[in-house]
């Protein structure tokens, strides 16, 4: 095939088309093998090219033809207006968490921890192995697997002192990642309309999954220590809310653990009010100096609602979690979850399974627990020496994250945005906020990106940080 040749016929023929009016047909590829002594074969080409230049159309049995030039429509989507209403309080979207980035950008903004923090060839025996069972050809129970509820349930048991009842098998209910867990628990006991309290800053997909049910935030202030009781006590009485949504241990953004003396004052509050806490227990797995002590271990009589979830620790490929619930709560849950997806692929519960049943899953989360120690060093140190008026207001002590205020006054979305064309994706404090927030404050993530960068994300942090001053 001669490519020259069949451009020198696409340049004639482009200015034949220019002058000629829309529809009006084009010589025969006969006629043009003849004119430009070339073979079918490239004349073919040639009008393959202009086809997809959008300048001809070809109708197979008849000929080809000079496409009409079609003028440019503005769609008018003015009806959606109509249609949506209102919008929500906070824009819909992907978060900053969730965003694509180019290959050599800095990743500091993301969700999860990088692949080879993850048990990768525990994950794909597993695969492999659930693959060739049962689990991958028939539906599995809406309550989710008895092996996998029993095995969630048995992590509970072994935190629960002496004179507490654990909840049972039959209690965990598995759903498809701790989002979908958190949907149906804010449509199940809570409902549209009613309030909910909701630790400040917390979550931001906890916070949005409450907005999307229609739930009204009713946000209370924490610190390193968690919230302060009194103010727990007072939100309830004010609001007559009967849910608080909290994580106590490492929480995300701040990474930051109720002490024991706040987690049973909440939990005697809580008690009082006949209420709920819905404990999002999301860094189980990712304790670096500390160990995790869910609440829900002290619960005897089901008003803690709890809520675990493999996806950081496992894969983000195995969105498996479990909702702990008990009494009529829990069947409200279960009946939420069923409506909405039926049931948990019981091939992802199979492998999820199989993995943490493993003598090497113990081995990983202590591997797991040493890189994510160092990583958080590092970046600190980073941050230290190239960025010293970046504030990180505390150390966490498990999770993913570094919590840190900019100076006063900095607006964050532009320092994200002047970060970013540096190369560098960070996340903005704002989505941790249900309400204003309480300062110009940015979320790190130094579990997801290569630790040889972290001097790199300081100095443009600090080069970012002189620009806004």
């Amino acid at each position: 095939m001669n490519n020259d040749s069949a451009s020198r016929i696409v340049d004639a023929l482009r200015d034949w088309v220019a002058s000629a009016p829309p529809g009006a047909q084009l010589p025969s590829n006969r006629t043009l093998m003849a004119q430009h002594g070339a073979s079918p074969v490239t004349v073919q080409k040639a009008m393959r090219q202009l086809t997809a230049l959008g300048l001809v159309d070809s109708r197979p049995g008849v000929g080809t033809f000079v496409r009409a030039v079609r003028p440019h429509r503005a769609a008018d989507f003015g009806w959606q207006t109509a249609a949506l209403g209102s919008r929500r309080s906070r824009p819909t979207g992907l978060s900053a968490t969730q965003r694509a980035s180019a290959p050599d950008a800095i990743r500091l903004h993301s969700g999860y921890p990088a692949r080879d923090l993850l048990p990768e060839r525990l994950v794909r025996a597993a695969l492999t192995r659930a693959a060739r069972t049962e689990a991958a050809l028939t539906r599995s129970p809406a309550a989710g697997l008895p092996e996998l509820q029993t095995w969630f349930a048995s992590q509970v048991a072994a935190t629960a002192p002496v004179g507490v009842n654990p909840p049972a098998a039959r209690d965990a209910l598995i759903v498809a990642g701790s989002q979908s867990g958190l949907s149906s628990i804010f449509r199940a006991l809570i409902g549209p309309g009613q309030p909910l309290l909701i630790e400040s800053p917390t979550y931001w997909g906890a916070i949005l999954a409450a907005e999307q049910t229609g739930v009204v935030l009713v946000p209370v202030p924490t610190s390193s220590q968690g919230p302060d009781p009194d103010e727990v006590d007072r939100a309830f009485a004010a609001t007559g809310a009967r849910a608080f949504y909290a994580q106590p241990t490492f929480a995300n953004p701040t990474g930051s653990q109720w002490s024991p003396d706040t987690g049973q004052a909440v939990l005697d509050i809580v008690r009082r009010h006949g209420a709920f806490l819905i404990e999002d227990d999301w860094a189980h797995d990712l304790g670096i100096d500390a160990d995790p002590g869910p609440l829900v271990g002290y619960d005897h009589d089901g008003h803690v609602i709890y809520l675990r979830s493999l996806t950081k620790s496992v894969s983000p490929a195995l969105r498996v979690a479990a909702v702990i619930a008990r009494g009529p709560a829990r069947d409200r849950i279960l009946a939420d979850r069923a409506a909405e997806s039926m049931y948990v692929s019981g091939l992802l519960q199979a492998a999820a399974l199989d993995v943490v049943t493993q003598p090497g899953w113990t081995t990983h989360l202590r591997g797991m627990r040493q890189q994510l120690k160092t990583r958080r060093d590092q970046l600190l140190e980073s941050l230290r020496t190239c960025a010293p008026d970046l504030h990180v207001q505390q150390v966490p002590r498990g999770g993913l994250n570094l919590w840190a205020r900019l100076p006063d006054g900095t607006d964050v979305g532009q320092f994200v945005r002047d970060s970013e064309s540096r190369g560098l994706l960070i996340a903005p404090g704002t989505e941790w906020f249900p309400a204003e927030p309480s300062g110009p404050f940015i979320r790190l993530n130094f579990s997801a990106e290569d630790p040889a960068r972290f001097s790199e994300a300081g100095h443009i942090l600090n080069d970012t940080l002189k620009a806004h001053t």
